[in-house]
């Protein structure tokens, strides 16, 4: 019930139409919705309400695959809650993956991030390259991989899938994503204000792509050494500086007057990432959403409820204010438990 759960949900009813498909979510925002007459639930045979760090043992009965998705989602989040970002993403994604192995699931899918290597540098990063993760999210996902390693096997295949920064739009979308946080500033201001000198680099890829490649992690054979498997998934065309995206939705919204901060302090967390493998090991699972097309859609999509909001940086759009606000109106406490 995040930014990326409702495309998933969306792609494997359409996929695979007699599968039974359940969601479980804690959620936090489930309000999120861009229009509230579209509930991506109602796509799912089940949704469940839960905390991953408080599971029902009966959860994964008859499960072939777990897609897991459960995380404080952001560098803001884990940063306003350090704790409660290891232990979701890092704790308890291990313990799923137990108890998901024990209840005989085939394929677990795990949702890690590029942002693990960091200040990367000019060099794209490969799989087998030093990590140097900078934020306590980035750091939760090195640490959950490395958890999750000594489970692939006896027929249970992991997949870690290293995501470059996701884009693109949802039924509950998020604006706290470079490009998604572009295309809004454009519509609502006509402007884009870079807050750095433009040149850090980011490789993206589409909720629609990210989906695509769960699919073919929930599906992969493992054997031998791949039943454990780090793989960075997006398109080694879809490496760009930020000002290269500014530029992208200027170019389709050419009102819009693009800033950048040249005395702005650097921005270490700048990496270009290779993703080789992954298009040798999915070459039916390759992104297929441009960076113009994933532009259009927001624009349309934005455009369709009507969004004119100049300071949506303080809705919630920008998911730490979602949580913010509910710990404000004494809905969740200060570990994001549901009072």
């Amino acid at each position: 019930m995040g930014y990326i759960g409702p495309v998933v949900v969306d792609h494997f009813r359409k996929k695979f139409p007699e599968a039974t498909l359940v969601g479980y979510d804690a959620g936090y925002f489930a309000g999120c919705l861009l229009d509230h007459l579209d509930y991506p639930e109602s796509k799912l045979d089940e949704q469940v309400f839960g905390d991953v760090r408080d599971l029902s043992d009966d959860l994964f009965e008859g499960a072939d695959a777990v897609i897991h998705l459960a995380a404080i989602s952001n560098d803001p989040m884990g940063h306003a809650f350090e704790e409660v970002t290891d232990k979701i993403n890092n704790l308890c994604s291990y313990q799923v993956a137990v108890r998901a192995k024990a209840a005989g699931v085939k394929n677990f899918v795990f949702a890690s991030s590029c942002s693990v290597y960091g200040a990367g540098g000019d060099n794209a990063k490969g799989e087998n390259d030093a990590l140097q993760p900078l934020t306590s999210y980035a750091r939760s996902k090195v640490s959950a991989e490395e958890a999750l390693r000594p489970l692939g096997g006896d027929g249970f295949v992991v997949t870690c899938l290293r995501f470059a920064t996701a884009c693109g739009i949802s039924p509950r979308l998020r604006l706290d994503l470079v490009l998604n946080d572009f295309v809004a500033n454009a519509l609502s201001t006509k402007r884009i204000e870079i807050l750095s000198d433009g040149t850090p680099l980011r490789p993206l890829i589409d909720v629609k792509d990210m989906a695509r490649a769960m699919e073919w992690g929930a599906l992969r054979e493992g054997t031998g050494e791949d039943h454990f498997l780090i793989v960075n998934a997006g398109s080694n065309e879809g490496n760009y500086q930020v000002k290269d995206l500014a530029e992208a939705v200027r170019v389709q919204l050419p009102e819009t007057q693009v800033s950048v901060s040249e005395e702005a302090a650097p921005d270490k967390r700048s990496y270009k990432v290779d993703f080789s493998l992954f298009e040798k090991l999915a070459p039916d699972h390759q992104p297929k959403n441009k960076l113009h097309d994933s532009v259009s859609q927001l624009i349309s999509g934005l455009r369709s409820t009507g969004f004119r909001n100049p300071k949506f940086r303080d809705s919630t759009y920008v998911r730490l204010n979602a949580l913010r606000r509910l710990q404000d109106n004494g809905k969740l406490n200060k570990n994001l438990f549901w009072k």
